[in-house]
């Protein structure tokens, strides 16, 4: 078996991707910000922590420069799955909260390994679709987003919105790894991939403590659930396409562990279009419990664009490369509610 180093363990994703691992009998060294966050992984498998498959080392600061110097030392490691990176809008300064964090946890971690860590033969960065998709373009039919798209954003637009500081973080760290990777002077001796998933969602594992802590892209769903939008659908946002966490978990653990050929590749993971007013009928006929908060079938807002007013995308080559089954928008929600649901909603 592997012996895989994942960081951001105790992330929506990440924790999903350690879940699946450990299932698959692999070795796993996790990192986390808090010995808090740390013990309540090893509290979830204390067999594998007894045995010493997962060990969970504490790293506070991704954006400091040498934050990933030690953990990368442990001996035998032979894949890196790098998750850690900030998705939120809660944020002042999008400087040091998001772009610092994003880049300098990208490279630092990829300069450590090349010094240090001479068995990894393979490295994944959890990219987003928010270093493919183009502003400029959300809205045009001719537009047809693939794995070889590029976010056009710098540095100089960070400051237009929230959103454009995040695209900004995930575009300019993807950037600077294949930078690195690149650059003969590094030395590099394993591979890269980064994985390019949109909106994620999908049941929370393990480390949800009540519903203000969760991860940004479920936060809609809580929001639906609590009546939030009884007299309104939001707006779906410029990303109307979709993954389900566990399918994206699977897609990191084939790229990194399964499948030898992917080497050098973006890979854009996506299981189609979504809308909130399709969220908000799915919850409507699984959960009839909650109709008194939702929406109506008349409540107007959150469909779909017309086809002749959104992008388009293709990621017939990821699909290829991995062979995924992904699971249904409906299966996801459904999932994700029953999840909500014994957390108090």
């Amino acid at each position: 078996m592997t012996k895989v180093l994942l960081t951001g363990g105790s992330g929506f994703i990440a924790a999903h991707i350690l879940d699946q691992l450990l299932a698959k009998g692999h070795s796993v060294v996790a990192t986390v910000r808090t010995e808090e966050k740390a013990s309540k992984i090893r509290e979830s498998y204390p067999s594998q922590t007894a045995s010493g498959d997962l060990i969970v080392g504490i790293v506070p600061d991704i954006a400091q420069p040498d934050a990933f110097d030690e953990v990368v030392k442990t001996p035998g490691l032979e894949v890196v799955l790098h998750t850690a990176s900030p998705f939120h809008f809660k944020w002042t300064d999008p400087h040091k909260e998001l772009i610092a964090p994003a880049v300098v946890g990208t490279t630092s971690i990829l300069r450590a390994i090349a010094r240090d860590a001479p068995t990894v033969r393979r490295v994944v960065v959890t990219s987003s679709f928010a270093a493919i998709i183009d502003e400029a373009h959300v809205s045009d039919p001719s537009t047809t987003f693939t794995e070889a798209s590029w976010n056009p954003v710098t540095l100089d637009d960070v400051h237009r919105s929230p959103a454009t500081a995040y695209r900004a973080s995930k575009t300019l760290a993807e950037r600077a790894a294949w930078d690195f990777v690149r650059d003969p002077k590094n030395e590099t001796k394993f591979d890269l991939v980064t994985i390019n998933p949109p909106m994620v969602f999908g049941p929370v594992v393990h480390y949800l403590s009540s519903l203000n802590s969760i991860n940004t892209s479920n936060e809609r769903v809580v929001d639906c659930l609590k009546g939030k939008w009884k007299d309104e659908i939001p707006s779906t946002g410029p990303a109307v396409i979709w993954v389900d966490v566990r399918d994206l978990a699977a897609a990191h653990i084939k790229a990194g562990l399964e499948k030898p050929e992917v080497g050098g590749k973006r890979l854009f993971v996506t299981a189609g279009l979504f809308s909130n007013a399709e969220l908000a009928r799915i919850v409507r006929r699984r959960f009839p419990e909650y109709a008194e908060r939702l929406p109506t079938e008349e409540t107007k807002g959150g469909e779909l664009p017309v086809e002749g007013e959104r992008f388009g995308f293709n990621n017939s080559e990821t699909n290829r490369l991995l062979g995924l089954e992904y699971r249904s928008f409906e299966e996801c929600v459904v999932d994700l509610v029953k999840n909500l649901k014994a957390l108090g909603a």
